[in-house]
Formats: structure tokens, sequence, C-alpha cells
């Protein structure tokens, strides 16, 4: 039986950086276990190919949610990333940290050393900000290049035009001193390829020698000796494959996503103990938050259709297709070097918000009726609105002892009700921006909700028929105090009640961010590697007290 220093369950966005942090040490012997395969697909890289990367089975663990009480009886689908880079090697790219309110309120929460001035610096460690920023808050020489959009489209301009008509002004960066206001997404891409986790972090580290990354390994239980972690089994190449354990020294670390670690966690006798009795697996150790708290952002997209002007939908098809492909071909730029949202705007939902609870996005493009991923064939403009920080909260559950069989996923969109009332906010202003005067030489008329659509009931029922996740899944195995009963790990991600094993990834979010969850799962991941090597952590940073 192997045994290595650190064993890594998930080769994606935490756990790429994980290994290249854990493996800067010559002496520390790592591996990575992955369920899926290398991210050698060509669509992985080619920033337009999340339209494939979607719906790719080999790629992806494609799950479905259950229908909630507010999804009009849908099962919403819930891809995620199964190959080296995780999400990170199939999402839209886009960077995004929230807000300095999120991280304050985890610390308020009662976890230490997570506040914003805490965090900050292993944001800047991580990313190499490309073009003009305020150093205070950015970093310059990380292994995480981030962009901001270099297409300019006419649509996007009055987009934000329009946003500046009502009210929002434009932010250079809203990965900044502050996050309101509108302008071009920042995003994981450079020179026309996507910057994966794996591209960034995991690559690297497997050229020092002692990382050991391994694919189609579908880790299955954890191992434990009384209340210790000491190890992991895997099947090598996936259902039906050879059995294999592997031991850890030190430290088992949970990578797996917030869907996936709460699962292993409870396969592995580690959760509710009514949830465990009930698929007839023993109870190693009770804790009841295993698998609970789970919040997302839910959007209904509002679309627009658009005159005088050519979009997205009818460049992508045809000889303007094989235009765009020859364009990316030789200059890495144009249609296929584009992420799937342009525009980003962080605002309001009512004048007495103290900081924007609403997000939305614009693209010069429309998405075919409950399909997503698919463009329609009739130009159209797509804004997504949708609340920041909801307060609705589902589970994760194991639906037997099967470790191959799907986790039940139980969002509980809109259950609260001031989730209701800003997702209806989002969409009249998803109706006011897109019918503001800069776009009027473009719009058309409203396609969905539709005109006929204008009372808070009629908006909310349209939102229940259409909206969807946005892919942001958090919260699952959320860090808190000890005599939390929410709580799953500590603040340094240490299991509560257990030795040698942490989890570190989106899960341990206490509650949701302002953000979509990338940028702030490689944070948690670097701040995680300094604990796991008892390294001190980076100073806070210090800002200036106003006058």
């Amino acid at each position: 039986m192997e045994t290595f220093d650190y064993v890594i369950i998930g080769a994606g966005s935490a756990g790429s950086v994980l290994a290249n942090r854990l493996g800067e040490d010559p002496a520390s012997r790592v591996c990575v276990l992955e369920a899926g395969p290398s991210d050698w697909h060509p669509y992985i890289h080619l920033p337009a190919g999340f339209i494939k990367t979607f719906h790719m089975k080999s790629i992806n663990w494609a799950y479905q949610q259950e229908p909630g009480p507010w999804t009009g009886g849908r099962s919403i689908y819930a891809p995620r990333g199964k190959t080296l880079g995780g999400s990170s090697s199939i999402n839209g790219h886009i960077y995004n940290r929230g807000q300095r309110q999120d991280f304050d309120t985890w610390a308020q929460l009662g976890n230490r050393g997570w506040g914003y001035p805490d965090i900050l610096p292993y944001f800047k460690r991580m990313e190499r900000r490309v073009g003009e920023c305020d150093d205070t808050y950015r970093g310059r020489d990380g292994s995480l290049t981030v962009t901001t959009m270099d297409w300019q489209d006419p649509l996007c301009e009055a987009f934000m035009e329009g946003a500046v008509s009502l009210g929002i002004p434009r932010n250079p960066d809203y990965n900044g001193a502050i996050q309101e206001g509108v302008s071009y997404c920042q995003r994981t891409i450079e020179k026309g390829l996507r910057v994966s986790a794996a591209t960034a972090f995991l690559h690297p580290a497997r050229k020092r020698g002692n990382v050991d990354v391994r694919t189609h390994a579908h880790v299955t239980n954890l191992i434990f000796e009384g209340k210790r972690a000491v190890g992991v089994r895997y099947l090598k190449g996936g259902k039906g494959g050879t059995p294999v354990e592997l031991r850890a020294g030190k430290e088992v670390i949970l990578s797996g996503g917030t869907y996936n670690s709460p699962q292993l966690l409870q396969l592995s006798g580690v959760g509710s103990p009514e949830l465990l009795q009930s698929h007839g697996i023993e109870v190693r150790h009770a804790l009841p938050g295993v698998g609970e708290g789970l919040q997302d952002h839910y959007a209904p997209r509002s679309v627009a259709r658009v005159k005088n002007i050519r979009t997205i939908n009818e460049l992508r098809r045809g000889v303007s297709l094989w235009v765009e492909a020859l364009k990316w071909a030789t200059t890495r730029r144009g249609l296929l070097s584009l992420s799937p949202t342009m525009v980003y705007c962080f605002w309001h939902s009512g004048e007495t918000t103290e900081s924007s609870d609403l997000q939305l996005t614009f693209t010069p493009a429309s998405y075919k009726e409950g399909v997503q991923g698919q463009l329609e064939d009739e130009p159209g403009m797509t804004v997504a609105s949708w609340q920041q920080r909801p307060e609705s909260r589902g589970y994760v559950r194991i639906r037997s002892a099967d470790p191959f069989a799907p986790p039940i996923i139980q969002t509980n969109y809109l259950v609260e009700e001031i989730d209701r009332r800003v997702v209806v906010a989002g969409m009249k202003l998803a109706r006011r921006l897109l019918a503001s005067k800069p776009l009027a030489p473009y719009y058309a008329y409203e396609d969905f909700p539709g005109p006929k659509v204008q009372s808070d009931d009629e908006l909310l029922a349209a939102a229940t028929e259409r909206g969807t996740t946005t892919f942001h899944p958090g919260c699952t195995c959320r860090m808190g105090p000890a005599d939390a009963k929410w709580a799953v790990v500590d603040d340094e991600l240490r299991v509560h009640g257990l030795q040698g094993l942490r989890v570190v990834d989106a899960s341990i979010m206490p509650r949701m961010i302002s953000a979509n969850l990338n940028a702030s799962t490689l944070m948690i991941a670097d701040k995680a590697s300094d604990m796991i090597r008892g390294k001190t952590a980076l100073e806070a940073v210090r800002f200036p007290v106003p006058a």
C-alpha cells in the first residue's frame, strides 16, 4: 500500500491550488485523485467551447437537481467539472471576488482570520492582473492570469450607456475598492485560451516530481482508524475498476466540491446519523451539518429581440462561423475567444439597500427556451438577473450507499420571501435596462417575460417557469465554531471531531457571497495551504482610516 504525505480528493479549482502549494516543499509527497479524465479536450481550452463542455458527460458530472417548490415542477440541470481543473475547465471563465462585507460576515460568524483584510492578500498572491488597477487590491505576480473582455460590441456599449442613464455608474474594476457599477467582464482567458486552475496551478506542480496526479480514480470512501482519517479507497478506472488503497501520512484533504464532498463524507459514515442509518451505513462520526445549508444563485433571464444589428446568434453559423474560426486560429481573437457573459452590472434592489444585492449580466445573444447553452436562430440579447445573497437553503444527501449514484440535490430556490422579492426587483431592473434609450435603436420588443407580464405575481410566476442555476453552489460543509450545529469544519477547515481530515472547496463557505464562486474557491485553497503547512498567514491588509 502506497503512502503519501497528503492525499487530495478532487483535481478541481481547490485541489489544483493545494497540489501546487503543498508540492512546493520538495520533501512532501502529494497525491491528487480525480474521478474524470485529463483536460486534453480542445473544447476545454477554446473559450467558446463552454457551449460544448456544458453537456459533455465525459468531463462533466451532469447532475440534475430535485424539483423545488418554486421551480415550477422542473428539475434543473447542474453541470460540474469532472476533469483536471474541475469546473474551472468548463465554466464561463468569469473572475469575480465579491464584496468585502461577504468575508467580514464569515468572520462575524466566528471564523477567525477570514475577514476581508485577512483574505485579500491571498486573492492578490494568486493572480496576475493584466491591465490598469489599484495594486492595493490586485495582484501582478501570481499564476492566474485575469484579463478584461476585449470584445468591443455596439450592443454592449449601448447597454452600459443605458445603465449610466439609470444612475448606475461605470466601474473600471469591480474586483477593486467597490463592486457597484457596470463594466466589461474580467475573465481567466489569456491570448485567446482558457486559464483553468489546472493550467495555472496543477500542471506546473506536476513538473516538480513530487506531485502524483491520478485520473479516472473514483474515490469510494475514506479510511479511518478511530477518529483519524488515514487514507482513501478508490477504483482505478471508475465503476467496475481495480480497487486501490492509499495512505496519508499527514492529512486527507477533501476537495470534491459542493456536491461531491458532503456525498463522500456521508458514504464514509460522517454526517446525520438518521440519514446514514437509513442507507445501512455505519455511523463513524455524527455530524448533522454535513450536506445541509446548500445555497446557489437563481436567475431568470430576460430576453429582447434585436433589430438593425447582428448578434452572436447569427455570427455563430454558416460562413460567419468559418470566418470567426479563421480569425481565432490566426489571431486568437473574435467570437471563439469570448465568454458567455460580456458585461457585468451590480446594483440595488431598493433605495434602502446598503450594498448592491443584485447582479445582472448582459450578452448580445439569446438562448433556446429551457435549453441552456444552445443559441437561438433569431437575433436577441439577454440580461440575467439574480439576488447576490439569498437566504434560502437546501441540502445535498446521498441517494443510496452506492458511491456511483448521484446525490440528491435540493437547492430550495426562493423558499424565503425576501429572495422572491429581490428576484422580482431584478427582473424589473433588467426590463428597464433593456428598454433604456441608448438601446432603443436595437430594441425590437421584449420576448421574455413579455409585455403582458406586469404585476409582481406575474413576474414571480415567470421566474419560477424559466429561472435556472447560475452554477454557483456552495455552503454544504460550512465553516463555523464547534458549538454551531450547522458547522462541519473549523476556521482551519478541519472537520469537527476528527483528525487528519480537512475540507477545502466552496462547500466550506458559511454563507453565499456576492459573486461567482471560482475566484473565492481558489483563494480558500491558497489560504488553506498555509494552514496545512503550519505557515504564518499572510499579513492582513491595512486600509486607510477615513478622515
